[in-house]
């Protein structure tokens, strides 16, 4: 029986780490979140790419992304992986130059990877890494500019998108208790100006859905939250789902298309699975790899 056992956990652990955390593929959702009769928008969430400089088919299929033809790109943090890892990404990412997006950072955008306690993970958030070695934040910053995205973190702008203008606002990682919430009110009240309250969409993005964030976000008025960090579980069980989702959001959400409702406010909440792994944790599953493709609609009119 031991020897059983033993040859399922093996054939478990060659699935988890050579086939499923390679199983790469996009989820497809649609929202109606703007005003009536405007075009509708394509955006490409990518998250948690954690992308190390050997991974070729990760780059390729990132590249290959661009025969979506998105909109709009939001990226929610942790697209590093390792302290080399600026040219890999510059290379997975060029095709989309031209491209809008906007991005927030996640904690390996700071801080390299280093090896984890996977036990403790399962129990409770892993432990903020703010004495780790330091990663290329400046290379990525740079390369995010040279696409033409906009720095979100703790900070609001507005885009013009097919037409349509919508208010973005984003924080920094709340894992690392970056996030400045008072500063993100500040800069949606400076982006809004003396338009109303009513009609431009607004998006919120950040790294790790934490409450206090998706909360502050609702509050805002976001119609949509992009967020990524929670790997979907990475681990998950079949028939269960995610055992953790490291932060204090609830499991059940920990991927997909949801509603965060706070004080009466409703907003969309699109939590990412994520594209990678730490490559000190390369295993996923029942929680495959994924980028998203997120539709933005127009709301139907109503009639009193």
């Amino acid at each position: 029986m031991f020897v059983g056992i033993a040859a399922i956990g093996v054939g478990v652990l060659a699935y988890s780490s050579l086939f499923e955390r390679n199983n790469f593929g996009v989820r497809h959702e649609s929202i109606d979140v703007l005003e009536s009769g405007a075009s509708s928008i394509k955006v490409l969430h990518l998250s948690d790419i954690h992308l190390a400089p050997w991974q070729n088919r990760k780059i390729e299929w990132i590249r290959g992304l661009s025969s979506l033809r998105p909109d709009f790109v939001v990226v929610t943090g942790d697209s590093l992986g390792h302290a080399e890892s600026v040219p890999a990404l510059t290379r997975a990412l060029s095709l989309f130059t031209g491209v809008p997006g906007v991005f927030v950072h996640g904690s390996n955008d700071y801080f390299a990877p280093r090896m984890p306690n996977p036990f403790t993970y399962l129990f409770r958030p892993s432990e903020p890494d703010v004495d780790g070695e330091r990663i290329d934040t400046e290379g990525l910053d740079a390369l995010y500019s040279s696409l033409g995205w906009l720095d979100l973190n703790n900070a609001s702008a507005r885009v013009s998108v097919n037409g349509s203008s919508i208010l973005f606002t984003g924080t920094d990682d709340p894992h690392l208790n970056l996030d400045r919430l008072d500063f993100v009110a500040e800069s949606v009240v400076e982006v809004r100006g003396d338009l109303p309250e009513t009609g431009a969409a607004i998006v919120g993005v950040t790294h790790a859905p934490y409450r206090r964030v998706l909360d502050a976000l609702t509050d805002l008025g976001a119609d949509v939250i992009f967020a990524g960090h929670t790997h979907g579980g990475q681990v998950c069980v079949p028939g269960i789902g995610a055992l953790t989702t490291n932060s204090d959001l609830p499991r059940a959400l920990a991927r997909g298309m949801n509603v965060w409702s706070h004080l009466g406010r409703n907003a969309f909440l699109n939590v990412s699975a994520g594209i990678g792994t730490s490559i000190y944790a390369p295993v996923r599953f029942a929680c495959p790899p994924e980028a998203i493709l997120v539709t933005l609609r127009a709301k139907e009119i109503g009639y009193a």
